[in-house]
């Protein structure tokens, strides 16, 4: 919501009113239809689990890279630090964010 990860199970709707809302529906270009980095990257590298865990991690990665440009290792297990809560591999899902980072970084500098 403007930018920032929320715990949408957590949020009223009345909470929302003229905020910006990112779905990882709204990740994919509208116009290619090409995934996101960040989304082809989770599946490259099989960093992906059930349907609610696998969206959640993914916006709140988008989140971090949105916000830092050279995401470390560190960054990551911050931003997630329930991660290892969860039967999600948390090695794949540490090289899905660094990779997409690159990524989003390679494209920056083409532009």
């Amino acid at each position: 919501m403007d930018g920032e990860p929320v715990l949408s199970c957590m949020m009223l709707t009345i909470e929302c009113d003229g905020k910006s809302i990112m779905t990882i529906e709204g990740l994919q270009n509208p116009e290619t239809g090409h995934l996101d980095p960040l989304q082809q990257s989770f599946i490259d590298h099989g960093a992906f689990q059930c349907g609610f865990c696998t969206p959640g991690i993914i916006m709140a990665s988008k989140a971090l890279i949105d916000k830092k440009s050279n995401v470390e290792i560190k960054d990551i297990k911050e931003a997630l630090p329930d991660i290892t809560a969860v039967a999600l591999p948390i090695y794949q899902v540490v090289d899905a964010v660094v990779d997409a980072t690159k990524k989003v970084m390679r494209a920056n500098d083409d532009k």
